[in-house]
């Protein structure tokens, strides 16, 4: 049985790619900050009737907290086949239901780094912790839950169909994000890795105030077409079926 790691999993789409994996016959640590909210989403999932899932706690801002995940699932598995660094947050605050986006004239440096500390130094954390177990692996998998707001392409043409929606703080995390996907994967190109940034579609989730307009079932399904690839899969590309329905890679 394949063995599966989910940052952020106790809700949201990181829930569902639990649930949809679990379903499809993988073992999954399921990733949570606090591990009493882990706890709970498991607890859910076997009351669903899927057994093959645990809770880990693991906070991606805290490198001990990264150490200590690593060390536990070291004991109970030698093998790592899949990563999925979805934990991330967007340091929006929202007036109601209106999000006051960040400006680049005007947010404060706290504010980015601690964006950038999940967004960006999260994953990079948990990826390189866990790269050995990872490297076991036949068919060794990762992941990089992104978002469209990051591509450079798109945000600097004013043609796009997003490119009013601006802030400064998400948007430049999830570039980052992506470069550091891209490296990931040149790296690795002569393995059997595969490394993707894949981005959802916008998903109603406590993530935007539930302001999304697809679902946490269609996301999962998004990210997971492009985990559970072969090893004559692609590597190193950005996926966002949202915007290119047709071969699902967009631009960085």
């Amino acid at each position: 049985m394949k063995k599966v790691l989910i940052t952020g999993a106790n809700k949201g789409i990181g829930l569902e790619l639990t649930r949809q994996l679990v379903e499809k016959g993988y073992y999954v640590y399921l990733g949570s900050r606090e591990f009493a909210n882990g706890l709970n989403a498991v607890q859910k999932l076997k009351e669903e009737g899927l057994e093959n899932v645990e809770a880990i706690q693991l906070d991606v801002t805290n490198q001990e907290s990264v150490a200590a995940a690593r060390s536990e699932i070291g004991k109970r598995t030698a093998v790592l086949d899949i990563l999925i660094n979805n934990a991330g947050i967007n340091g929006i605050v929202f007036d109601g239901n209106t999000p006051i986006m960040h400006k680049a004239v005007s947010t404060g440096i706290d504010v980015f780094k601690e964006v950038y500390d999940v967004n960006v130094f999260g994953v990079i954390r948990v990826t390189q912790e866990f790269l050995d177990l990872l490297e076991r692996s036949a068919e060794p998998r990762i992941t990089n839950v992104s978002s469209s707001q990051g591509s450079l392409t798109l945000h600097s043409d004013p043609g796009y169909k997003y490119y009013r929606n601006k802030g400064v703080v998400y948007q430049s995390s999830k570039s980052a994000l992506n470069m550091y996907t891209i490296n990931l994967a040149f790296e690795l190109r002569d393995t059997h890795f595969k490394v993707n940034a894949v981005s959802p579609p916008s998903t109603a989730t406590d993530f935007n105030h539930h302001l999304g307009t697809s679902t946490v079932e269609v996301a999962a399904q998004h990210i997971l077409k492009y985990t559970l690839i072969g090893n004559d899969g692609p590597t190193g590309k950005f996926f966002c079926e949202d915007n290119n329905p047709e071969t699902g890679e967009i631009p960085w």
